[in-house]
């Protein structure tokens, strides 16, 4: 607590934090327009991680990553590099 760390944690942990506690802690924080991007980001993480994904869906989720990469970038310009392009070949992985 000392370092406001989070340490040991594993990926599921990782996964919970980011698919579902991320947008209730950004809530009160960040600008609505701000808020509303990380939350998609969000979203498209919890639909990549499902168990049972509709085949028909997964154009429209790579649309969604390329849209929300290119303003996530409008907010955060110095933060991205070529990694978290990576983001939109997770769709054709599946």
């Amino acid at each position: 607590m000392d370092d406001l760390k989070l340490m040991g944690l594993k990926s599921h942990d990782c996964n919970v934090l980011m698919q579902d506690l991320l947008p209730v802690t950004i809530r009160g924080i960040l600008p609505k327009t701000v808020r509303q991007v990380i939350t998609c980001l969000c979203l498209f993480f919890n639909a990549i991680c499902r168990k049972v994904i509709d085949p028909t869906r997964l154009n429209e989720l790579e649309n969604e990553a390329i849209i929300i990469l290119c303003q996530l970038e409008t907010y955060f310009p110095p933060f991205f590099d070529i990694m978290v392009h990576l983001i939109v070949h997770l769709v054709r992985e599946i």
